[in-house]
């Protein structure tokens, strides 16, 4: 390991970068697919993830249950994995890609607070600060009436669908850090193919129920949207794996003050495919938003190497 470091020492964060442009683009598809619901392009992701983690769980051993008393927590893993998944694709569709990118930043944060809550870990003074900064961010993102006014300017297309998608992005950023602190809770116990086995079972589980309650499931008109579908596949399952890989060979904190260039990318992709010029509101908001995650990144980085020293000595 120490070798491929000094070969390659910036490997780890080039995947990064490579997961977070994959990442980007898959969301930025999804913005252009037209007639299919956030609920059926999740059902075709869970189909991807399962072709994949199949291999591994029949190569691995490992079973397709899990231990007994880890499989409550597996279960809440996967509802709530796939929940996340659900609401971000909503959100994308009817809000702008960057004001989406931005708010699911948000989750380092409410990581923190919900692990201090269930977990009892340390919530300091710089938590609660970094807090404050998220939420101030997803204010300028989501210009509430009654602080900004009647006329709200720079949203795309209507203001009640912005409004629901905001509320669906800080629903889906809440899911993803419930699942997270559940992660930290099962540790190491369960192997990490059987925890996206459980998510994308549950989740396709859950999508096709939700797909025929809204009587929503149909294929889609276009050749174009079908290849996109199986882009946003494949995209998503290909910065899952860079993404992996970056954390097998580098240290959490880099990786996750790095992952904010999924907010450029967003912003960058908007611009040029999109035609959509974000305000001064929203770059405010992402600042806020990106301060707050990359401090809270920082923090625990500091955290674990002082911890890791500690150990040496």
């Amino acid at each position: 390991g120490a070798k491929k470091k000094a070969a390659c020492p910036g490997l780890g964060l080039f995947y990064t970068i490579l997961s977070a442009f994959l990442f980007s683009v898959a969301s930025l598809f999804l913005k252009k697919i037209e007639d299919v619901h956030s609920v059926e392009v999740s059902a075709f992701r869970c189909v991807f993830q399962m072709a994949f983690v199949l291999p591994g769980l029949i190569y691995y051993k490992t079973g397709f249950l899990g231990p007994k008393g880890k499989r409550i927590f597996l279960f809440f893993r996967g509802f709530l994995g796939s929940t996340a998944m659900v609401l971000l694709y909503y959100a994308y569709q009817v809000m702008p890609l960057a004001d989406a990118t931005v708010i699911t930043f948000t989750s380092p944060v409410f990581t923190s607070l919900l692990a201090w809550i269930f977990l009892k870990e340390k919530y300091s003074l710089w938590d609660v600060l970094f807090t404050l900064f998220a939420v101030t961010g997803v204010i300028l993102i989501a210009r509430p009436p009654f602080l900004f006014g009647s006329h709200v300017t720079g949203i795309e297309g209507s203001y009640s669908d912005h409004l629901k998608g905001t509320i669906a992005a800080i629903a889906s950023t809440l899911s993803a850090a419930s699942t997270i602190v559940i992660l930290r809770k099962v540790g190491k116990s369960v192997h990490y193919f059987l925890s996206i086995w459980y998510y994308a079972v549950i989740g396709l589980i859950g999508c096709v129920i939700a797909l025929f309650v809204l009587n929503e499931w149909r294929l889609p008109h276009c050749g174009r949207d079908r290849v996109f579908l199986i882009l946003i596949g494949l995209l998503g399952l290909g910065g899952q794996i860079f993404l992996t890989k970056a954390l097998q060979i580098e240290k959490a904190g880099p990786v996750s003050i790095m992952r904010t260039m999924d907010v450029v990318f967003a912003f960058i992709l908007q611009v040029l495919f999109l035609n959509h010029i974000p305000t001064w509101w929203t770059v405010g908001g992402a600042l806020c938003v990106v301060a707050s995650s990359s401090g809270t990144a920082i923090r625990k980085w500091r955290h674990s190497v002082k911890k890791a020293k500690q150990r040496e000595i």
